[in-house]
């Protein structure tokens, strides 16, 4: 029997698990008697609540180089990036995965001066999965100009903000959280502008798609170490949030 906690849920999986096909999973909760299990307990624990995993994410700058990112784990970092919500259902987005080293030094070759790297860039390199969210504003101006919703005039200026944009960084967000959820460690991190032209040749990105950033995921490494920037402290909920009015 197996006590789990995904996302704020408990499964209960009944009887032998091994015998049961994912099918056959279900989802309620456990009898009064059984207690959360956590590592090391009398069963196994299948992701964490979903309130640790907001907790605990933070960026991760160092990364173990012999641990790879197991196959299952990329496909569900993948998956839950694109039940990010999208304007209109228009799912504006791409995902670029690198994986092999040599995808992976091609993209700091396009994306770095080359030069003596410096202890971000040795930390971040060692990260063995990056995936690069890019957004396509095409898809939007497309999808509002249907019917049903009527902007035949595909006008930007409609838009308030650039919602291709915001879509992907909430898809990246999920890809962050996920790779928390599943014990990795994850970094959102930006190209610098004036080498986003060389990373579209080195990949074969077309123009219509715009890279928003690159989230790198792999287990922590040794030399991982929290921001200093922490030091400023988090502003608290009634340093931002404004009731009723400014």
């Amino acid at each position: 029997m197996i006590a789990a906690a995904r996302l704020g849920m408990i499964a209960w999986i009944g009887g032998g698990a091994s015998d049961l096909s994912p099918s056959q999973h279900f989802w309620r909760s456990p009898p009064a008697n059984v207690p959360y299990v956590r590592p090391g307990g009398w069963g196994r624990v299948i992701g964490v609540e979903f309130a640790d995993v907001v907790r605990r994410r933070r960026m991760v700058r160092d990364y173990d180089p012999d641990r790879p990112v197991p196959p299952s784990v990329r496909e569900r970092v993948l998956e839950h990036a694109i039940r990010a919500p999208s304007a209109g259902f228009s799912q504006g987005w791409a995902f670029l995965v690198l994986e092999s080293q040599e995808e992976r030094d091609r993209f700091w070759a396009a994306t770095t001066d080359g030069g003596a790297p410096d202890r971000w860039l040795t930390g971040m390199r060692r990260a063995p999965l990056l995936i690069v969210p890019l957004s396509h504003k095409a898809a939007y101006l497309d999808r509002y100009a249907e019917p049903d919703k009527g902007w035949t005039d595909r006008d930007e200026r409609r838009w308030p903000v650039p919602y291709w944009d915001i879509d992907t960084g909430m898809a990246a967000l999920l890809m962050l959280l996920t790779a928390v959820d599943e014990g990795l460690g994850a970094c959102f991190f930006g190209i610098p502008p004036g080498r986003v032209a060389g990373f579209r040749t080195s990949f074969g990105v077309p123009d219509a798609y715009a890279p928003i950033g690159c989230v790198a995921v792999g287990y922590a490494g040794d030399a991982d170490r929290r921001s200093p920037s922490l030091r400023r402290g988090r502003r608290g909920v009634d340093e931002v949030v404004h009731r009723g009015r400014w």
